[in-house]
């Protein structure tokens, strides 16, 4: 079969970094809007007089979204091995856009009582099935869609789409901040962002159902008969089981990563209301402006590592974050000014991007085809589920149990953890996603991901 022209290639890789990271833009525009405008709507279905306590019943929902991640990992990322990544990436935004739509009609408390806050979590609950499939589909997308010496660059623009639908929601807020007032955000506005969303998730769906397949994933099917790559198992838990010591891997690299994310984005707004005393619509200001700068790092930082490799920027994360947490969280609490608030804010968020720019493609490029998008979902998930969608939660805990500056600790445990993992892992900048990749390594038919720690050091 000839080979595209160069160009064709170059405009085919184009469209698959644009409409993924489309989609994955409205995916987390949707599940990051529920924790942007939780400060206006948590009294709407949870009654009381304490504002933490309400905000603990949003958050806990919130984590709550997390549990579903394992499982949507699993079937979405099934689903991605076995009938390709553009199905997957279909299914995770129209589930997302069902969920935005539930939240945006839920009733409130005074109108059905709990049962609003029930819609509420079973719509939690449906787009943390959605994301977490949408993470690992989007990142294998987004990787095996790139150049082989451009996977770094490719797979951070997921963290800019992840950030930029964060920054959308973020808009919105400042938005409806300046042209409604307090009062009507929080009987009536706050459902706004949620109708946007289900909108766009239509345009996004559209979208993708033109979206063509990954070559590696074509690959892999062509080759069903071949009995080194049996089409049963694959995308199965029989199949990841193999490479279980790489997943065990996803899970240690991902646990310091969510942890800070959510810590600098999600939680960022309230910490710097509740803590430190900040308006709201100042707040919200200073998340928005470090953000903007956050997402305009990630290609830069994914170009950097397609260079000197991956695990020096991860190390430089983890060391950043391990020995700077407690310091810039205790200054941010009490940041008296939009600009003091937005140098520490963009401090953190440029040591985060050591992680977010590059972790989509570390995962990716340690599974073969077969199993990627599950090898990537599964473990990531859980630890997400464990750490990254907890970590609101946690940080409010401490803050109620008046021990808030242990939540500080808590984040630098969490890096250390992984600074061990990025120390004694492999680099994974050099593996071949492909066959075709591997035989231009010289070994013929057969897909070489890196190797687990265990097997690096012997």
């Amino acid at each position: 079969m000839p080979a595209s022209p160069p160009g064709d290639e170059r405009r085919k890789r184009r469209l698959a970094l644009v409409g993924g990271s489309l989609g994955n833009l409205v995916e987390w525009y949707d599940w990051f809007v529920y924790a942007s405008f939780a400060i206006y709507f948590a009294d709407s279905f949870f009654p009381g007089d304490n504002p933490t306590t309400q905000l603990m019943n949003t958050a806990g929902i919130f984590a709550v979204g997390f549990l579903m991640r394992p499982v949507g990992g699993w079937i979405l990322g099934r689903a991605a091995d076995r009938h390709g990544r553009k199905s997957a990436l279909t299914l995770t935004v129209t589930m997302m856009s069902v969920a935005a739509l539930l939240i945006a009609v839920a009733p409130t408390y005074g109108q059905a009582g709990y049962f609003g806050a029930l819609v509420l979590l079973l719509a939690r609950l449906l787009q943390g099935m959605s994301i977490g499939g949408e993470y690992a589909a989007s990142a294998t997308y987004l990787t095996e869609a790139s150049a082989r010496n451009r996977r770094g660059l490719g797979s951070s623009f997921q963290y800019v789409s992840m950030t930029c639908g964060q920054l959308l929601g973020l808009g919105i807020l400042i938005t409806l901040q300046h042209t409604l007032t307090t009062s009507q955000l929080e009987s009536w506005g706050w459902r706004i962002p949620f109708l946007v969303g289900a909108l766009f998730a239509v345009v996004v769906f559209w979208l993708r159902r033109r979206l063509q397949e990954t070559d590696a994933f074509k690959e892999e099917t062509s080759a069903a008969g071949d009995e080194a790559h049996d089409d049963s198992t694959r995308g199965t838990l029989k199949a990841l089981w193999q490479y279980r010591r790489q997943a065990g891997l996803v899970m240690a690299l991902t646990l310091g990563g969510t942890v800070a994310y959510y810590t600098y984005t999600t939680y960022l707004t309230k910490y710097l209301v509740g803590s430190a005393g900040m308006e709201k619509t100042t707040a919200t200001l200073v998340s928005f402006t470090a953000l903007t700068l956050f997402a305009v790092l990630q290609p830069f930082a994914g170009m950097l590592s397609d260079r000197i490799g991956r695990r020096p920027l991860l190390i430089t994360f983890a060391v950043g974050c391990t020995v700077g947490t407690y310091p810039i969280m205790t200054a941010l609490g009490s940041a008296s000014s939009y600009w003091s608030a937005l140098g520490l804010s963009l401090l953190a968020l440029v040591v985060v991007t050591g992680y977010t720019s590059i972790n989509a493609a570390v995962k990716a490029e340690l599974f073969p085809t077969r199993v990627r998008a599950l090898g990537v979902a599964l473990p990531y998930a859980i630890a997400n589920a464990l750490f990254g969608g907890t970590a609101e939660y946690v940080a409010l805990w401490f803050k109620n149990s008046g021990h808030e500056k242990m939540f500080f600790w808590y984040v630098s445990g969490c890096a250390l953890i992984s600074l061990v993992t990025y120390v004694l892992m492999p680099d994974t900048r050099d593996a071949a996603l492909s066959r075709a990749e591997a035989e231009d390594d010289g070994e013929p038919g057969r897909e070489r991901p890196a190797a687990a720690p265990a097997e690096a050091a012997r």
